[in-house]
């Protein structure tokens, strides 16, 4: 009886795995032509072209004599970052881009690492492609492709990628690391029609890999990265061997994460809540709904407008530098609004920080950026790969001063395979470039795990 009772169990288990397995959706997709025009007849060129930033003094000129021309608005009294970017401090930082700031010597930095473009359905991807310069006998290097967001670019992972490419520890794993830039980002050609989203991003990432010679790959990303990477491993879960995240809002709450926040401070064991998560969730009132509002202006006119406050970005580098730089002031931590410099140098160097800003000035690409946010709203939150679990192996470190905190049992919610859930000691929004040590800890400690698993 007992036996019969035990295969029976066996093999109702062994159904209702199959039939799980069976409901696991993949997201689905059909390639694209973002060119201008139609497609070729011939095809498309797949070639890799070496590329190299460069600058003249043409570019400078005209950059000095806009910065000549701006015209200081003076800040409400006691007011520091609380109504954006303080014009006092703006005048330091504009003075120090003017006299200073040594773009030339950025551009040689920019150039340390090799850079290349290869035109995947019909636009140029620019993208890095850094291979560890010595690799020990018997080690095989790991291909990891890692993703910005808004308003960074591939810039973020300059102090990252030695990390993973030349690690200091023995033990640690070995990562060639490739860095796109997003298409309408930086270096790489933006959209010539509508529609360009991440899911578009993802597909041609994935063929960008491909392209390298990668059938299989680790992906990292924050920001817009979190969600290129995450519909890189809903598109094709057997490519993606593990997926990285620093960032991860609910896509599509459900029951758990209403019943979570109506419940959660009175009873956080229910829903694995640790202090910590209680202390950045609740009143969740203030902590989730007053802060989003606080920071998503820009959001609601990227999403709606964006070439309207885009023309005059592009037209005024002082413009740019401020709306750009508010961000790594305030999503580094909100209480550096209350700063009178913004804590601007607290996390970052200015060569840095404007260095950033240069890509997007040199580039002219902050009007195709904001679009960005206007193809990925245009079908409102119900989008297809809001509703597909991830099945691939996910590590999710947790920064402190993240935009929005993000507690265990919501990222279960939507990545199934957890692997490793990190609280970090510090860092904010834009943790690969404020603490790119502490990130290659967690890339570390999350993909050693998947890989020890593999080999089982």
């Amino acid at each position: 009886m007992f036996t019969e009772v035990l295969v029976a169990v066996v093999i109702g288990g062994v159904i209702f795995f199959l039939f799980q397995r069976s409901k696991r959706q993949v997201l689905k997709t059909e390639d694209g032509w973002w060119g201008a025009g139609a497609p070729p007849e011939d095809g498309e060129d797949v070639t890799i072209r070496p590329f190299k930033i460069t600058t003249c003094d043409e570019e400078m000129e005209d950059l000095y004599r806009r910065i000549d021309q701006t015209r200081p608005v003076p800040s409400l009294e006691d007011s520091q970052f609380n109504y954006g970017f303080n014009s006092q401090y703006l005048q330091k930082v504009v003075s120090y881009w003017r006299n200073d700031f040594d773009w030339k010597r950025q551009v040689d930095k920019l150039n340390q690492y090799p850079h290349f473009k290869t035109s995947i359905e019909g636009i140029d991807i620019h993208y890095l492609h850094v291979k560890p310069k010595k690799v020990p006998e018997g080690v095989t290097p790991l291909p990891l492709i890692m993703v910005h967001g808004w308003p960074g670019s591939f810039y973020e992972f300059y102090g990252l990628i030695p990390l993973l490419t030349e690690p200091a520890d023995p033990n640690d794993l070995v990562f060639e690391v490739v860095c796109p830039s997003i298409p309408g980002y930086g270096f790489s050609e933006a959209s010539c029609k509508k529609g360009f989203d991440s899911v578009c991003a993802a597909r041609i990432f994935l063929k960008l890999m491909k392209r390298l010679g990668f059938q299989q790959f680790y992906a990292q990303g924050g920001d817009w990265g979190w969600l290129i990477t995450t519909n890189m491993a809903q598109l094709e879960p057997n490519t993606v061997k593990g997926l990285h995240v620093n960032f991860a809002p609910p896509s599509k709450p459900g029951l758990s994460v209403t019943l979570s926040l109506m419940l959660g401070r009175r009873f956080p064991k229910l829903f694995g809540f640790t202090d910590v998560d209680v202390q950045r969730l609740f009143p969740c009132m203030e902590k989730l709904l007053v802060e989003s509002i606080k920071e998503s202006g820009y959001m609601h006119i990227q999403a709606t407008k964006p070439d309207t406050v885009g023309r005059g970005l592009n037209d005024s580098p002082v413009g740019l530098a401020t709306y750009i730089l508010e961000k790594f002031s305030t999503w580094t931590s909100h209480d550096f609004r209350n700063l009178e410099d913004g804590g601007l140098t607290r996390k970052f160097s200015l060569d840095d920080l404007l260095t950033n800003v240069m890509i997007y000035w040199t580039s002219g690409c902050i009007i195709s950026s904001m679009r960005f946010y206007k193809e990925n709203f245009r079908q409102g939150l119900d989008q297809p790969h809001s509703k597909i679990p991830v099945y691939v192996p996910t590590g999710y470190a947790c920064f402190p001063n993240e935009l929005m905190h993000t507690p265990k049992l919501w990222v279960k919610q939507k990545y199934r395979k957890l692997v490793s859930y990190t609280y970090m000691a510090r860092g904010g929004h834009f943790a690969a470039m404020e603490e790119p040590q502490l990130m290659a800890e967690d890339i570390q400690k999350f993909i050693k795990m998947v890989e020890k698993k593999k080999k089982k």
